[in-house]
């Protein structure tokens, strides 16, 4: 019995070696395969024709390191848009299986830095992901030909590195950079169709966000399928307006009393401007509870929270944060996380969520 189990130590002692002495080999053969899916993957185009959305990016300026910066790429039959593109935009579309090269253009909601601070890194990756010959498109509110003449000088002298490495085939020098598209809402409660073509209809409407102003939310409908974004704003009658009908309402929130948790305790160590900061930001973010409300006043389907404040380090925070949000809205509500996929089918009241990736 001894000499047995002898035996059998050693067998698995001589795998353990050779499992070892084979890991460098089996690890690339491991590499290779991963890289030939990934590489011929493409999400967009095995979706069904619809609407779908595609969270890039759930979270806020607050450090979070479960969720990159507020992004979210809307996807109409083939075609490919972003609203927004906060840090670590680029990265997460290409997590998904989403190449920027598909992107036509960004429907900026405010010029917020968080909403704003990846748009470099992802029109890198579309301008030398498909050789474009012109600029990625940003399209938003007055103010949005600052941020594209600001970046566009920013990025100039690495634009001229990649084309002098790479050449003009790869990386032509026409397709570099960003182009403005503004647009200007009329005075007060008031909405403006921004883009009109092809089946697909986008409206801009105005949002309280203040003192950032302009703010704007989007809303998309697409063969019969609707979905409203809402940039960052505090409760606001001009999004109920704006969100009537539509499938599913993709909504900033921010829970007060999380917040004022926060805030206490960056009072108590001493950190006198943090805990003004966190005091500051609680009344220009609408909370779970009040997103739930309007999306019950304005006969939404479906609610999708996301720009996540605080950040929700322990699953079990998400109840304390969402308070009574799920008995004041009968429909669907979750809380956005990096890499869902929310899918609007045309033809269909189906909405479903997954995760790519998880």
């Amino acid at each position: 019995m001894k000499r047995a189990l002898l035996t059998i130590l050693a067998l698995l002692a001589l795998t353990a070696i050779g499992l070892f002495a084979f890991r460098g080999p089996l690890s690339l053969a491991l590499m290779d395969r991963t890289l030939k899916r990934n590489m011929a993957a493409d999400m967009a185009k095995d979706l069904p024709d619809g609407l779908h959305a595609y969270v890039c990016g759930s979270g806020s300026p607050l450090p979070d390191p479960q969720r990159t910066g507020p992004c979210l790429a809307v996807i109409a039959g083939q075609r490919v848009f972003l609203v927004d593109a906060g840090e670590g935009a680029a990265e997460t579309l290409a997590r998904g299986n989403l190449a920027a090269g598909r992107i036509e253009r960004v429907f900026l909601t405010h010029f917020h830095s968080d909403h704003i601070d990846g748009l470099g890194a992802v029109a890198l990756q579309r301008w030398v992901g498909k050789a474009a010959t012109t600029p990625l498109m940003l399209a938003g509110p007055q103010g949005v030909e600052r941020i594209a003449a600001g970046l566009g000088e920013v990025y100039a002298i690495d634009n001229g590195y990649r084309t002098g490495h790479h050449g003009v085939a790869v990386a032509p020098p026409s397709g570099a950079g960003f182009v403005a598209r503004p647009f200007v809402l009329p005075p007060g409660p008031s909405s403006l169709v921004v883009l009109d073509e092809g089946g697909l209809k986008v409206t801009a409407f105005r949002v309280d966000h203040g003192p950032v102003e302009p703010a704007v939310g989007y809303r998309f409908d697409y063969r019969g399928r609707s979905l409203v974004v809402s940039g960052d704003t505090a409760t606001s009658a001009n999004l109920v307006k704006a969100s009537r009908g539509a499938d599913l309402l993709i909504h900033d929130a921010l829970s007060p009393t999380l917040v004022r948790r926060m805030q206490a305790a960056a009072l108590d160590a001493g950190m006198r401007n943090r805990g003004k900061i966190l005091g500051d930001i609680i009344d220009y973010h609408a909370s779970p509870e009040q997103v739930a409300d309007q999306a019950k006043t304005a006969g939404v389907s479906a609610v999708l929270l996301t720009h996540i404040v605080p950040p929700l380090p322990l699953k079990a925070l998400e109840g304390p944060f969402l308070g009574d949000s799920r008995k004041r809205f009968p429909g669907q509500l979750w809380i956005a996380r990096d890499r869902d996929l929310i899918s609007l089918p045309a033809g269909s009241e189906a909405i479903s969520l997954s995760n790519i990736g998880r």
